[in-house]
């Protein structure tokens, strides 16, 4: 009975040590094969491009997005371009705007939101003056490239490049920096600004909606209007639909058209008002925005006149308030916060908070007229 028993224990004892011994010795390793080395330098093309777009290629030249002279911003056969309704002010420079998608992709159309791009996209846009706006053959100086890009986690910001004084080049800075700026506007008079050109930190700051990274401009009501392309002048929707790269657009008649925000042929004055906050606020003070806590929503479809800031009191604006006890007074723009803060320079007080040092007059009367009016 006392060796079945030792026996009945032993037993499992030299089958674990068994196992034990056969899962320490080493597995026999495959040779290597030039599928897998082929796989792996795959992956790591794949991580290093992950980072070249994460943090930019050290010059703008790089992206090929452009060919001929850098500075003529000719873009490549792939590279689209695209303007705006009513585009954000920033202090009073120009903008051309592409973007690019990566071959064989398409973008998918919303009625509100941005465009629904397909990862891989890059969006591509350059600031600068003309030496003299009241003749634009004298030339431009353009100051600064930013781009956009939308990977796989979502839409990124990159670092800014920088233009030098020669025009030949755009050179990656993730500081940002500041420029000097001189030009004649179309009144004749001579304007010379201290152009900042914001951090890559700083550029996030504008394009946060619930949480994430979005661009603001791209909307099918920003692009519904006509463009000059090099097959000329065509409705840009239509055109990008025409090229395969744009799919779901309704008939035309049915998609919404954003006023030109000083262009009182394409809209009411209370129209191209909404518009121009929209642009040039929304992007904080709407639901989702950063600026949401406020309770003010400046977009082009509020409907609300509270939710507009009429009657209403500010939530949060500090020293923002100039003293003055309502967002918008009916009538009297010079007794609304609005208006008080869109004068101001003050840092803590202007709005919108960065992209601007200058106020934007024409702007300015614009929302003028439109509460003297109400």
């Amino acid at each position: 009975m006392k060796r079945k028993i030792i026996g009945f224990l032993i037993l499992p004892l030299v089958l674990f040590m068994a196992n034990c011994q056969q899962s320490t010795q080493e597995p026999k390793s495959k040779p290597t094969t030039q599928t897998d080395v082929a796989a792996a330098k795959a992956l790591l093309q794949q991580q290093a491009a992950g980072r070249t777009a994460e943090m930019g290629k050290e010059k703008l030249s790089d992206y090929d997005f452009f060919v001929g002279e850098l500075k003529d911003l000719q873009p490549a056969a792939d590279v689209i371009p695209y303007d705006l309704n009513t585009p954000l002010f920033s202090d009073y420079a120009y903008k051309i705007r592409f973007f690019k998608l990566p071959k064989g992709q398409v973008v998918a159309y919303r009625e509100r939101e941005v465009l629904d791009f397909p990862t891989g996209t890059y969006l591509i846009k350059n600031f600068y003056y003309y030496k003299d706006e009241r003749e634009v053959e004298q030339g431009r100086q353009i100051i600064e490239t930013r781009l956009l890009f939308l990977d796989a986690e979502g839409w990124k910001t990159l670092p800014p490049y920088i233009w030098n004084e020669e025009q030949t080049e755009a050179y990656l800075r993730v500081e940002g920096g500041t420029r000097n700026v001189s030009w004649i506007n179309k009144g004749g008079e001579e304007q010379h600004l201290a152009y900042s050109i914001p951090s890559q930190t700083l550029c996030k700051s504008c394009h946060v909606k619930n949480n994430k990274l979005t661009p603001i401009g791209p909307k099918a009501r920003q692009l519904n209007q006509a463009n000059v392309f090099s097959t000329g002048s065509k409705n840009q929707l239509n055109h990008f639909a025409s090229l395969g790269l744009l799919t779901g657009l309704p008939e035309l008649s049915k998609v919404r058209k954003s006023p030109i925000w000083n262009d009182p042929s394409t809209g009411s004055l209370h129209g191209r008002a909404l518009a121009y906050l929209d642009m040039n606020c929304a992007h904080c003070h709407s639901k989702g925005g950063p600026g949401n806590t406020s309770a003010l929503h400046l977009t082009e479809f509020e409907t609300n006149e509270f939710n507009l800031g009429i009657d209403k009191h500010p939530i949060a604006a500090g020293k923002g308030t100039g003293g003055r006890p309502y967002d918008i007074v009916k009538g009297h723009p010079e007794e609304s916060i609005l208006l008080y803060r869109m004068e101001s320079t003050n840092p803590g007080e202007m709005m919108p908070e960065v992209a601007r040092k200058l106020v934007h007059k024409e702007g300015v009367e614009l929302i003028k007229e439109w509460i003297k009016k109400m």
